[in-house]
């Protein structure tokens, strides 16, 4: 084979490999899952029963719950009469729902199987985030601040296997929003949103150890993700939409990249190295090269503020949960996670 011959043919066997590596999006949609009934307004967040084969979500303004069996792709069940729910946990061990209702001023306890109230626990109004220590099953509530009129907000401590508020963390803020917890020690994390910085809490203590600020100008973070084994938080910021990426031991600032605007869930993939942000019209995936280097892998196609989303990584799966607009029914969109 002539040069001139063997360069064209290695140009064009090469030629489709690239187009598929640039054209290859990183989540494949896989079902949808319709939900009639439902009038505009956001949902807030999901939580995950993987033996059970079921996904919940919380439809937030509709004030109801559903039910999503995960096998399938279909609602099996939706809890009514939730006022305002925003977050939710499963307890297997116990058949438990641990679900934060908003304008009820209270975690809700529901039986997992049935789905009938069991018990609450009250706090303030406006309850919304929550994170989990599975090691002494507390849940951290967020509450108080701007609905209860206060310049203050709390996180709650709360023993889910006794269903009793232990005590309240007091912020002095107005406006607080995600939180995650490292397991390798004792601290929390929490976006202090009416102060534009992040939180750093002692979970044993109760206490506030610092106060990272954002870079001047970026604001409304609300939504919080975690890469604890390279000591690195992930903040996304609504104005103007960023990704933010902090030192978690430092609180210094190792990458700011724009990004879809109004997300409320932020997750980080391990397995993948990636980090995914849902937000209006968009799922803006980022990829990890290190620990201190990202970029934009994809930008998937969502709709009008579908900004709840979950990944499950048992399943090799993301959910975005779409609302009711302009006469669409809402919907729950499955993607595959691909490689």
């Amino acid at each position: 084979m002539r040069y001139t011959q063997l360069f064209t043919f290695l140009v064009f066997a090469s030629f489709p490999a690239h187009v598929a590596a640039q054209s290859k999006e990183p989540l494949k949609l896989v079902a949808t899952i319709p939900l009639p009934g439902l009038k505009d307004g956001d949902f807030d967040h999901f939580a995950p029963d993987i033996d059970g084969h079921r996904i919940f979500l919380t439809d937030e303004e509709n004030d109801k719950v559903d039910v999503l069996d995960t096998a399938t792709n279909t609602r099996i069940h939706t809890m009514e009469n939730a006022k305002a729910p925003h977050a939710i946990l499963y307890r297997k061990d116990l058949k438990k729902l641990f679900v934060v209702e908003g304008d009820a001023s209270a975690v809700k306890v529901y039986d997992s199987d049935t789905y009938k109230p069991v018990g609450e626990i009250k706090v303030s109004i406006d309850a919304d985030s929550v994170a989990f220590d599975p090691a002494t099953n507390y849940l951290y509530v967020v509450n108080g601040g701007r609905e209860a009129h206060t310049p203050y907000s709390l996180i709650s401590v709360i023993d889910t296997n006794a269903s009793k508020k232990l005590r309240d963390i007091k912020i002095d803020s107005n406006h607080v929003e995600a939180m995650v917890l490292e397991k390798s020690g004792p601290r929390l994390f929490c976006n202090i949103t009416g102060q534009n910085a992040v939180g750093i809490l002692d979970r044993n203590k109760g206490t506030l150890l610092a106060t990272w600020p954002l870079p001047a100008g970026d604001k409304v973070n609300v939504a919080m993700a975690f890469d604890e084994a390279h000591h690195r938080l992930f903040v996304s910021t609504r104005t103007p939409g960023k990704l933010i990426v902090l030192n978690s031991d430092s609180g210094r600032i190792i990458s700011e990249l724009s990004a879809v605007g109004m997300v409320d869930d932020a997750a980080y993939d391990a397995k993948y190295k990636r980090i995914y942000l849902a937000g209006d019209g968009y799922v803006d995936v980022f990829e990890q090269q290190d620990a201190d280097h990202y970029s934009l892998l994809g930008r998937v196609q969502g709709a009008f503020r579908a900004k709840t989303a979950i990944l499950v990584p048992e399943l090799n799966r993301y959910y975005l949960a779409v609302p009711h607009h302009e006469g669409k029914n809402a919907e729950v969109r499955v993607y595959d996670i691909q490689p």
